[in-house]
């Protein structure tokens, strides 16, 4: 018996909904665990749409994670070393 489908293979985010009074700190860990889920060679960002799509509810702490998960990494930037201490 297959639980989930191509945007949720596991039926990791369609559980999380169906849970009364899920915390944004439990659905983190969830979306951490359906990311780790998903194919290397699928794009994260329409499996987010697709899922935003089908259960996004107003006000839900696992809606508020995807809709933060639909933001693009930025390059990660130096923040230390020698190179950023001021020279003689």
């Amino acid at each position: 018996m297959r639980k989930g489908n191509e945007f949720d293979p596991k039926g990791l985010v369609t559980e999380a909904y169906k849970i009364d009074g899920i915390t944004l700190e439990e659905c983190r860990t969830i979306f951490l665990d359906w990311a780790l889920s998903v194919p290397v060679d699928a794009d994260t960002k329409t499996h987010i749409e697709a899922l935003l799509q089908m259960h996004g509810q107003e006000g839900h702490p696992m809606t508020q994670v995807l809709e933060e998960g639909r933001t693009s990494m930025t390059a990660p930037r130096r923040r230390g070393g020698y190179r950023s201490r001021p020279r003689n």
